[in-house]
């Protein structure tokens, strides 16, 4: 079943997302993922972490890492100024912070809005996104946390 199935079955009608500009692209994830929405702030490098990790910053006692997500997604790098945001999301125990352009919205959408990812967007785009909403003359893409994240899982759990 494919994840627009997996929502309708959920019973669940609707979701509120927190959506956000990487480049020129929107993009979305659920509220229920997000912890809290900081300005950008420098981070401590890691040696020889990937190279979407930027390091780690201080979150009131906690470390916890910062993933330029559009380097994660396979675009562009991040160039971190005064309109950045750092979503701070929470996913398999875990919080880690996702660097984004900046913050545009946060709407309350209905499920039954959300289109499958076409399949000429590749295996990956259909892997790391839950799926395409249309609004207004706009597209945003709904991505999948727990997608994005799965290559840290292992790690994590050393």
């Amino acid at each position: 079943m494919n994840t627009v199935g997996r929502l309708a079955a959920s019973g669940q009608e609707t979701a509120d997302i927190i959506a956000f500009q990487l480049g020129n692209e929107a993009f979305c994830v659920r509220t229920t993922r997000v912890r809290e929405i900081r300005g950008w702030m420098p981070c401590m490098p890691l040696p020889g972490s990937p190279p979407d990790v930027m390091g780690v910053i201080n979150l009131r006692g906690a470390v916890i890492p910062i993933i330029d997500l559009s380097m994660r997604l396979g675009l562009r790098q991040t160039e971190a100024n005064e309109r950045s945001a750092i979503i701070v999301t929470e996913t398999a125990d875990k919080v880690v912070g996702l660097l984004v352009d900046r913050v545009t919205d946060m709407l309350n959408i209905s499920l039954g809005d959300v289109q499958p990812v076409p399949a000429a967007g590749g295996a990956m785009a259909r892997a790391c996104a839950e799926g395409i909403l249309t609004v207004g003359e706009g597209m945003i893409c709904f991505l999948d946390l727990d997608a994005i994240y799965a290559d840290e899982r292992a790690s994590w759990a050393a």
